[in-house]
C-alpha cells in the first residue's frame, strides 16, 4: 500500500475536507483528490461519504483511519525519540496532571526549568480526567493515586494530606475554632463533593459539610478554595503542598485532615530513553527534594 497517499487519507479524514487537508499538505485541492480515488480503487471500495458539510468517513474508511491513526502515533514517538538522541532538550512535552496541583504547585516552578532548558515547549493538560499515556494523550503524568497500567514506568513523588487552613487576618476577625464543633460558627470553604477530586478530600469535605454550618462556599478546584481563603473568607479544605508556598496560612484544628494521598509521575515505557522525559522528570524530583525541605523548615518554625 502506497505510503504517500495514506499520509494523504489521513490528512483529508482528519480535516473532514480535501481544501484544509490540501492546505496542510501544501497540495493543490485536484492533487489530493486524484490520490484519494486512486486509493480506493486499490482498495476496491469507498472511504469518504461527499456531504454539503464535508467529508464524512465510510464504515471502511473507518478502519483505514484506526489503522492510519495508530501509524502516526507510532511515527511521532519514533521521531520523537530520534530528536531525542541528540545532546539537547528540546521540543513539545506533553504533561498532564490535575487543576489543583497543576495551577498550585507545578506551573509557579517551571520557570526553573525554562531556564535550564529555553528551547522546551511543554503543553501543560490541567484536568481530573485520568488521560490514556500508552495512547499518547500525554507523554507524563502527575496523578494522585498509581496508575494501574502495567505499560507504564512510575514514580512515587510524595503523599499529601487535606487539611484546615484560614489567613490570620480572618482568624483575628472571627475568632479560632478549638473543637470541632465550633467551626458552626465559620465559614467553610472547599471543593464542592460532587465535582471531581481525589476521594480523600471529598469524604472530608463531606464530613466537615455534615456539621452544622450556616454559610459555606463551594469551589470546583483548589485554586479557587486558595483565592478564597487568602481574602479572607473563611476556614478552606487545602492540600497540605501549600504550606511551602503560603507559610502565613494558619493551620486550623490540626487534628481535622484526610488520609494520605500518594503522588505519582508516570510516563509510557516506550519514552524511558526520552531526554525531554528525563529533564521533567528529573526537574520535578528536584523540586520534591526542595519543597520537602521548605516544608520541614515551616514545621520546625511552627514547633
Amino acid at each position: 500500500m502506497d505510503w504517500d497517499k495514506l499520509r494523504i487519507f489521513h490528512a483529508v479524514a482528519d480535516a473532514g475536507s480535501l481544501t484544509h487537508a490540501g492546505d496542510t499538505l501544501r497540495l493543490s485541492q485536484s492533487a489530493v483528490s486524484r490520490q484519494i480515488r486512486a486509493l480506493e480503487e486499490s482498495l476496491g471500495t469507498t472511504l469518504f461519504h461527499r456531504h454539503a458539510r464535508g467529508l464524512i468517513l465510510t464504515e471502511q474508511g473507518e478502519l483505514l483511519f484506526d489503522a492510519t491513526s495508530t501509524m502516526a502515533r507510532k511515527l511521532e514517538s519514533a521521531a520523537a525519540r530520534i530528536r531525542d538522541s541528540e545532546s539537547e532538550v528540546f521540543g513539545e512535552l506533553k504533561v498532564t496532571t490535575t487543576m489543583g496541583f497543576g495551577t498550585l504547585w507545578l506551573a509557579p516552578r517551571l520557570i526553573k526549568l525554562y531556564d535550564r532548558y529555553p528551547d522546551l515547549k511543554i503543553d501543560l493538560m490541567l484536568e481530573e480526567r485520568v488521560l490514556d499515556l500508552p495512547m499518547r494523550e500525554a507523554d507524563v503524568a502527575i496523578r494522585m493515586k498509581e496508575p494501574s497500567q502495567a505499560d507504564l514506568i512510575r514514580k512515587r513523588l510524595m503523599n499529601i494530606r487535606m487539611r484546615l487552613y484560614a489567613s490570620p487576618e480572618y482568624l483575628e476577625r472571627s475568632g479560632t475554632p478549638t473543637r470541632l464543633e465550633e467551626l458552626s460558627g465559620h465559614r467553610l470553604i472547599c471543593q464542592n463533593p460532587a465535582t471531581p477530586q481525589v476521594t480523600a478530600g471529598a469524604e472530608l469535605s463531606n464530613k466537615l459539610l455534615s456539621y452544622d454550618i450556616p454559610s459555606s462556599l463551594t469551589v470546583n478546584n483548589y485554586f479557587g478554595v486558595l483565592q478564597a481563603v487568602l481574602n479572607h473568607i473563611g476556614i478552606g479544605v487545602l492540600p497540605d503542598y501549600l504550606t511551602a508556598d503560603f507559610p502565613f496560612l494558619v493551620r486550623v484544628l490540626p487534628e481535622i485532615e484526610s488520609v494520605d494521598v500518594p503522588v505519582f509521575l508516570a510516563y509510557p515505557e516506550e519514552l524511558r530513553q526520552s531526554r525531554r522525559v528525563a529533564a521533567f522528570r528529573d526537574f520535578v524530583q528536584e523540586e520534591v527534594i526542595a519543597y520537602r525541605r521548605r516544608q520541614s523548615d515551616v514545621i520546625t518554625t511552627a514547633d
